[in-house]
């Protein structure tokens, strides 16, 4: 079973690094997935910008024009929680802090996935109720909503408590 993941391997980490080399390679990791998920809240953030000066955006009734604000604002919040490890490595870069520091980006990054999730729901609902009048749109947007929480979030948890010892 010695090369089975998890099993015969009497460390708890599994690797042989210094509490240096961990932060370091968790940091680049986490730098990593940080490039996915800020380049698809940058993009998406940077449409919806563009929307409100649409002439169709003018025609909207009062309930859209509040989802698109509450989308704006996801999407807004979104991006600075993914931009600020980039800001939060800036100003610790030297202290000696690396592993606080990628516990503080991890939570920044984790909040921004949150957020972003928020940001897709919502941007999904506005644009499904402008495209359809539809009863079936808000059922539509559940179950993709649920589908995002199952890919990014029930499956991760699942192989984690599946396949971890816990730490």
């Amino acid at each position: 079973m010695a090369d089975d993941p998890g099993h015969g391997d009497d460390r708890t980490d599994g690797r042989d690094e210094t509490e240096a080399e961990r932060a370091d390679r968790r940091w680049t990791e986490l730098m990593q997935e940080i490039r996915v998920a800020q380049t698809g809240v940058q993009i998406l953030l940077g449409f919806l910008l563009t929307v409100v000066f649409t002439p169709h955006f003018q025609g909207l009734g009062t309930t859209d024009k509040t989802i698109y604000i509450v989308t704006v604002v996801l999407g807004s919040l979104a991006t600075g929680a993914l931009i600020g490890p980039v800001s939060f490595h800036r100003i610790v870069a030297g202290r000696r802090i690396k592993p606080h520091a990628v516990v503080w980006a991890s939570r920044l990054v984790f909040t921004g996935l949150v957020l972003l999730l928020a940001t897709l729901a919502s941007a999904l609902l506005l644009v499904l109720r402008v495209a359809t009048d539809d009863p079936y749109v808000p059922w539509l947007v559940t179950a993709v909503l649920a589908w995002y929480l199952v890919c990014w979030f029930a499956l991760p948890l699942w192989a984690r408590s599946r396949y971890t010892r816990g730490d």
